[in-house]
């Protein structure tokens, strides 16, 4: 099909678009496939009241308290949303885990929102801090020894091999050198004992005991290894003339089932006719969940550090209505946020619920 246009539009999408009216983006396979831009007379986010599952949530994480935070040695990450092909939970340690874990289930990204330590594993040890992305491969034994105070982790398991993202014409220096990425060195630990090996398989777990430390490597080659990235060293890739679609700031993806995105600090669009805040959309193929690091938010209001939201697929969202009329007060974001786009529904799990912001879908409302 040819790109039809039709009625009051603006040639070029984000750019001009008419006074009086809103645009919005109606895309498939997540901005990368094919669109239309509506151009509506009120806002579609102008909502009265929602009745039914797709009312768009959000969440205060760090009021929650999972498992691990109040036992070590008997707890785990607290899951609050999920699917068959990806589960996204919350974990705080104050101490070392007690034992070693290895998730056969899938492979995990943990985002440091908070804390210090060091992630010890099969291929040796990483020293993480605030914003780092730990990727750790299906399979591997690790165990958390966070310092100074308390780590908190927003933990994304995935039942597909998580890599980096195909960078296409932007070229393989694009979002992240794959220079800033670092791996362990071998440790070799040669203490004796009782080791515990906990491992969870669809769900369940079985423990192991050693009589030798499980993490005793003193070698390793090949290309398949915990690796890291700090939030701070990507480069976003943007336009000063139109706003670009969040797709360009994806980090890692999931295989065909999600993608992981960074938002961090940017100049905003120059052009005098670009629009500056994310432009409105009805979530088609993937649903969309945003973690709030650090920073001013401004495309949202009474969101801060900490925060979850979950829009769902086929219901519209967009900028707040204070975001959208004061979009040509700031020229740069300052904001770190991660973002999980989902191509199968999510399901708001029972342990996230004790701490949902209720009214938060009004927040639309002027």
């Amino acid at each position: 099909m040819l790109p039809e246009v039709k009625g009051t539009v603006t040639r070029q999408a984000h750019v001009g678009v008419p006074e009086g009216t809103f645009e919005e983006e109606h895309g498939r396979q997540g901005f990368f496939g094919r669109v239309s831009h509506l151009y509506h007379t009120n806002p579609p986010t102008g909502w009265t009241r929602i009745e039914g599952p797709l009312r768009p949530q959000a969440f205060w994480l760090d009021r929650l308290t999972p498992g691990d935070a109040g036992d070590p040695a008997a707890g785990r990450p607290l899951p609050v949303l999920g699917n068959d092909d990806v589960t996204i939970a919350v974990s705080r340690l104050s101490a070392p885990m007690p034992y070693f874990f290895r998730n056969a289930d899938g492979d995990e990204v943990l985002f440091v929102h908070r804390g210090q330590g060091t992630l010890e594993t099969d291929f040796g040890p990483l020293a993480y801090r605030q914003g780092d992305y730990l990727v750790i491969p299906r399979g591997t034994t690790y165990r958390l020894v966070p310092e100074a105070g308390e780590s908190f982790f927003l933990v994304i398991e995935s039942r597909e091999e998580i890599r980096q993202p195909d960078r296409g014409i932007l070229g393989q220096h694009a979002l992240y050198d794959p220079a800033m990425i670092r791996t362990p060195e071998p440790h070799g630990h040669t203490e004796t004992g009782e080791f515990e090996v906990r491992i969870k398989r669809e769900g369940q777990y079985t423990k192991v005991f050693y009589p030798f430390h499980p993490l005793d490597v003193v070698g390793w080659k090949g290309d398949l290894t915990v690796w890291q990235l700090n939030i701070a060293d990507l480069r976003p890739v943007h336009s000063h003339r139109g706003h670009l679609a969040p797709s360009v700031h994806t980090t890692f993806v999931g295989g065909s089932a999600f993608v992981i995105v960074s938002f961090t600090p940017r100049p905003l669009e120059r052009d005098a006719d670009a629009q500056r805040v994310p432009f409105y959309h009805r979530n088609i193929d993937y649903d969309e969940v945003i973690f709030y690091h650090d920073g001013d938010f401004f495309s949202r209001d009474n969101i801060g550090p900490g925060m979850l939201t979950f829009h769902p697929q086929g219901i519209h969202h967009g900028p707040h209505p204070k975001a959208f009329a004061s979009q040509f007060n700031k020229t740069e974001t300052d904001e770190y946020a991660v973002m999980v786009d989902t191509r199968r529904p999510l399901h708001v799990l029972p342990g996230a619920l004790s701490a949902e912001f209720a009214d938060y879908h009004q927040s639309w409302r002027s």
